[in-house]
């Protein structure tokens, strides 16, 4: 005979995705801080848009999960210097063409 078993819903889940809006250059840029990840990105839109100059990424890699076209070839890198309120902070980030956001920062 089956049974169900229930689980008590994981209150936790909430509190893996913090979405804020941050300053770059004086502009109002959106950012999520996604503890789940493991990754710091920018959007290539923020970049181009910003103006924001970009280096080689010493070691370029692929990803998938980013686009529907297939595999992306991630091979630019950015150091953003942001402000949150009175929190300032500088982060490398891997450029990358994404819409959810302008910046996506995971664990430190």
């Amino acid at each position: 005979m089956l049974s169900q078993v229930l689980k008590p819903f994981d209150e936790s889940q909430r509190e893996n995705i913090f979405h804020t809006r941050c300053l770059i250059n004086d502009k109002l840029c959106s950012l999520i801080v996604d503890e789940g990840s493991c990754a710091n990105v920018a959007s290539t839109r923020v970049t181009y848009k910003l103006g924001l100059s970009t280096i080689l990424h010493v070691k370029p890699y692929k990803l998938q999960w980013l686009s529907e076209e297939g595999e992306i070839i991630v091979n630019k890198q950015i150091l953003i210097a942001f402000s949150i309120g009175q929190y300032k902070d500088e982060v490398l980030c891997d450029v990358v063409p994404m819409e959810a956001t302008h910046v996506l920062l995971g664990r430190p």
